[in-house]
């Protein structure tokens, strides 16, 4: 099967969040399936086109049309990659080169990636018609609403599916935007409209033939307006054709046997070790005093309201109070809860250590020294950290939404039955319950909390089980 995937970010070219993570494990995991030809195309940034390590050749040139615009647009095709995956990036000066901010938040965003999404399926009738086309978030939205109304002809039997990975960003355009940017043709008008502005993830809803999300539980939630952020009733009425599909990690870079950035390696028939090695090194690296026998929280999140930061600064003091514990955190966000943290820190300094940094071998020294990981999500499609800390042996405490309920089924107070330990109702009260569990368990139970341990590593959290399930609804779609 031939299938293409059009991205805003993928690991390791550029990467802003989780996007980029699975943009670099799910093309090669379709990859290794035989008989597919795998395609990814992202947006030749400034920080990958100055990249020495890229070796890259310009394979066409074209012009896309943008309402009243012509804009130049060039394929280049990267070489070098051994994992079956050809990558491709667009090209363009305007749009992604000569900007050194972050890759978004500039004021032309919608214009940049109506013009990637346009660009992307002029490069596909260069390239070769595919079976499948995969596309992601707002960044890609517009692609199956300009597949079906412009280039169809072009296309007769592609199928387009389109994935939802955070609902929250939708990707607007001002009135105007549907006639100076997009031209399409009046008909379609109502697909884009939401209020008077322009709303492409609902037209990518409306027009694609598949729409998936990152997690079977996130698929249901998005049906209900706490979570779908006003799009509850255009994601309803696509119920039909919504589906469910949790993310994996790349299990070969999150492996606690290899990773380089450990100062011990482990595996699930004999951590105790090697996992209480990089504890220890963990607690000096950071300035904690190292104290095998008290359990060390941690957290490595970027620092926003939705992670449940809230929840945490609440209970923070009372749970340093009653607990001999440690707490770990790592991540910058907004000021007021990376100055909460640093505060904590001053305040408990043999307690608490806060990391307002972003520091990627940190990050895996983090997973892999601790020995509870908070993520009390308020909402989280999938998430990917409670998985790479089960991973390295480090028992997730969870807030059981989205991926986090499908991923995290929770233990008893003995630790058994399950892979944590979560909270249903979101409060601080709740969370700071299933905190506890956990913290008794370790201190009560530590052959009990060493089962779990070793079950959360056990676990198969690798992409080939979801990678075979977007190949049953390629198929679907492509017998539709």
């Amino acid at each position: 099967m031939k299938i293409a995937i059009l991205a805003s970010e993928g690991a390791p070219y550029v990467k802003s969040g989780g996007l980029g993570d699975v943009m670099e494990a799910l093309p090669a995991a379709l990859a290794r399936i035989p008989g597919n030809e795998v395609t990814l195309i992202l947006p030749y940034y400034n920080k990958i086109k100055y990249n020495p390590q890229y070796e890259v050749e310009q394979v066409a040139q074209f012009y896309v049309a943008l309402g009243w615009r012509q804009q130049y647009a060039g394929i280049m095709k990267l070489k070098g990659r051994t994992d079956g995956v050809q990558v491709y990036f667009i090209d363009s000066q305007y749009y992604f080169g000569g900007r050194e901010a972050a890759i978004y938040g500039h004021g032309d965003d919608s214009e940049r990636y109506a013009f990637f999404s346009k660009a992307c399926l002029d490069a596909l009738v260069t390239l070769g018609a595919p079976d499948v086309i995969q596309c992601n978030d707002w960044q890609t939205a517009l692609v199956p609403t300009f597949l079906k109304a412009h280039y169809r002809p072009l296309f007769p039997n592609t199928k387009c599916m389109f994935t939802i990975h955070n609902v929250e960003y939708q990707g607007w355009g001002h009135g105007n935007y549907f006639d100076d940017v997009l031209c399409l043709p009046w008909e379609y008008r109502s697909v884009m409209d939401m209020g008077g502005a322009v709303n492409l993830m609902k037209g990518a809803i409306e027009t694609a033939d598949l729409v998936t999300t990152v997690s079977e539980s996130y698929a249901r939630e998005l049906m209900y307006p706490y979570y779908a952020h006003g799009l509850d009733g255009v994601l309803s009425e696509a119920s039909w054709k919504l589906t469910g599909i949790t993310n994996g990690i790349d299990t070969g870079v999150f492996n606690p046997e290899t990773d380089k950035a450990l100062p011990a390696h482990y595996n699930a028939e004999s951590f105790i070790e090697g996992k209480a090695a990089c504890k220890a090194a963990l607690q000096q690296e950071v300035g904690l005093p190292v104290k095998p026998d008290v359990p060390l929280m941690v957290m490595v999140t970027r620092l926003a309201g939705h992670k449940g930061l809230d929840l945490l600064c609440y209970i923070a003091r009372r749970m340093l109070w009653e607990e001999d514990c440690q707490l770990l955190i790592l991540g910058t966000g907004e000021s007021h809860f990376e100055d909460f943290f640093r505060n904590l820190a001053d305040e408990f300094p043999d307690r608490v250590a806060a990391k307002i940094t972003f520091n990627l071998g940190l990050a895996s020294r983090i997973y892999a020294g601790g020995d509870i990981y908070l993520m009390p999500s308020k909402s989280e499609p999938c998430g990917l950290s409670q998985m790479n800390a089960m991973r390295y042996g480090t028992v997730p405490v969870v807030h059981a939404t989205g991926g986090l309920r499908d991923t995290v089924p929770p233990a008893d107070e003995n630790g058994n039955g399950g892979l944590g330990f979560t909270f249903q109702s979101y409060n601080a009260d709740d969370f700071y319950g299933a905190l506890t569990r956990a913290l008794h368990l370790y201190r009560d139970n530590r052959d009990g909390f060493r089962a779990l341990q070793k079950r959360d590593m056990e676990q198969d959290f690798s992409w080939n089980i979801p990678a075979q399930r977007y190949m049953e609804q390629f198929r679907n779609m492509l017998t539709q």
